[in-house]
């Protein structure tokens, strides 16, 4: 049966010689895969390999059946073309590393609405900031915990927790004050840290994730968004 949704494509892998399949988070489905056949052909008539880059918000016209675990999509087009996000390496950087999170975070295929308008109101921030966005991914992992059901209610709970696992975080009074103030603000607040306590309060964030979800693994964007914001 088809039905109208709002995504957010989150990752996608190859499959065969021309075919990809996607991880999209859906307004009316939540957690979704679909196998998009032909579009790495070099016969294909356009470039849809770009609806398929991380964070891209999309319209989709989509065959959906409960029981099935892969579906597919019968019309997709890009619902907010970005103009600044594949070009920005910061903002390149972030939406991969955020994507990545997301794959290894989100399981629940069903519908969150609060949580979709969260996801999208957060791409739609770091497509259009035009400055101070440079601790968009520290604020969007603790909001997003709390979606998780982990979210820490202050910055002494979180440091606590860390320490519990024996994890080297020991913030002074500004870390904790900033961290306050990511938890309690909007997305984008603007909150004066150094590049040091930023990289530390990324790490630790990492840990943090790793306490609450055992699967996480190697982030393997991390590296990359480490070097980016150095």
């Amino acid at each position: 049966m088809l039905h109208k949704t709002r995504g957010i494509v989150l990752s996608y892998f190859r499959y065969r010689e021309t075919s990809i399949i996607v991880r999209v988070y859906t307004e009316e489905f939540g957690l979704q895969s679909y196998l998009v056949n032909g579009v790495r052909s070099a016969k294909s008539k356009t470039n849809r390999i770009a609806f398929f880059q991380p964070l891209t918000l999309l319209d989709m016209v989509v065959y959906y059946k409960p029981d099935k675990d892969l579906h597919r999509l019968s019309e997709v087009k890009i619902n907010y073309p970005f103009q600044h996000i594949p070009f920005d390496i910061a903002k390149s950087s972030l939406a991969l590393f955020v994507s990545e999170m997301l794959t290894k975070t989100l399981k629940e295929e069903a519908s969150n609405l609060t949580l979709y308008h969260f996801l999208e109101d957060s791409v739609r921030y770091l497509e259009e900031a035009e400055a101070d966005y440079e601790n968009f991914h520290i604020a969007f992992l603790l909001k997003l915990a709390f979606f998780l059901g982990f979210g820490p209610s202050n910055a002494r709970e979180f440091e606590g927790q860390l320490q519990e696992q024996k994890y080297p975080f020991l913030p002074d009074e500004n870390t904790e004050k900033a961290l306050n103030t990511f938890l309690r603000q909007r997305l984008g607040a603007p909150v004066k840290v150094s590049r040091q306590t930023r990289a530390e309060l990324l790490d630790a964030l990492v840990a943090f994730y790793r306490i609450h979800i055992d699967s996480l693994g190697e982030i393997k964007s991390l590296a990359v968004l480490r070097e980016v914001l150095s």
